[in-house]
């Protein structure tokens, strides 16, 4: 069995320092801290203004605002109003100015601040009053963010919408471990699954689930460890199956904890984990405890 309990505190790069001309409304940034190369600075540049009347539905990525991507850093500069989930952090919600309209519909599990219609209703009277609207979403609006329904409504009101894609919590969490998600010696197939499905009678199909030659990723999955266990263990994978748990991937305050599908559960009972929590489920796992021992190696050095 393998325990690890740890905290991850990464050294952020200054992402924040061209936003006053993100809010300026230049369609150019220069960034200047790492991207020089023969003394001349690197340009990037973001193309289009958001649109009064329509409402982008954006992903804010993994937690970490450094991680945000620079489409989704104009929007939030320029939208006049802003619809953000639970999961978006204070650092990335900085960077709406100060008089842009803010509203909270955050979910967390069990208790619905908004419910769903209310959302899609909102996003719709926002945009037919003339305004430019952001709809942020943790991670990827298009898993798990119930962004098919928010289209919908948007679709029925006849509101002009687009999506930016974010990075999902499945990559971030996997690149702050310093593993990958697919490898030719440990898994040539990826899955992502809702844990809120998962359940020990049956559902979901952990007969199919059950495979060593690929990574499942449990979203949302906390107060289901144990079924999940239990599940795959009865569906045939080993006792000593790696399994990682991790919360709030990418920010300082990152906690994971790795171990097998037999001992985790008892792992978290003794090292309890906040929600949210992704669950990784894979030989992939093993690449996270040689990049721990790598970057132990390398300190002492």
């Amino acid at each position: 069995m393998i325990t690890l309990l740890k905290q991850w505190k990464p050294k952020l790069p200054d992402f924040l320092g061209f936003l006053p001309r993100l809010v300026g409304g230049s369609r150019a940034l220069s960034v200047t801290n790492d991207l020089k190369r023969n003394d001349l600075d690197i340009t990037l540049t973001t193309r289009g203004e958001c649109r009064q009347g329509k409402v982008y539905l954006v992903g804010a990525g993994p937690g970490n605002a450094d991680l945000l991507t620079l489409r989704a850093a104009r929007l939030l500069a320029q939208a006049d109003a802003v619809v953000y989930d639970r999961l978006v952090g204070d650092d990335i919600l900085a960077m709406i100015p100060t008089g842009h309209e803010r509203y909270y519909v955050g979910k967390a599990a069990g208790h619905h601040s908004v419910p769903q219609a209310e959302i899609g209703a909102m996003l719709v009277k926002l945009a037919q009053q003339g305004k430019s609207v952001v709809r942020l979403k943790g991670g990827d609006p298009g898993i798990f963010g119930r962004m098919g329904e928010e289209l919908g409504a948007l679709y029925a009101a006849n509101v002009e919408s687009e999506i930016v894609p974010g990075i999902t919590a499945a990559s971030g969490a996997a690149a702050a471990m310093g593993m990958a998600l697919t490898d030719r010696a440990h898994a040539q197939q990826l899955r992502f699954i809702t844990a809120q499905q998962c359940r020990v009678d049956g559902t979901p199909d952990w007969q199919a689930l059950a495979r060593t030659d690929e990574t499942l990723v449990f979203y949302m999955g906390l107060s289901k460890v144990e079924a999940i266990s239990r599940g795959l263990r009865g569906a045939g994978l080993p006792d000593d199956w790696p399994m990682l748990l991790i919360a709030n991937a990418s920010l300082p305050e990152q906690q994971t904890l790795i171990s097998t599908l037999a001992d985790m559960p008892q792992t978290l009972a003794d090292n309890p984990l906040p929600s949210p929590c992704l669950i990784m489920v894979g030989s992939v796992v093993r690449m996270a405890e040689e990049a721990r021992q790598h970057e132990a190696k390398t300190q002492r050095a």
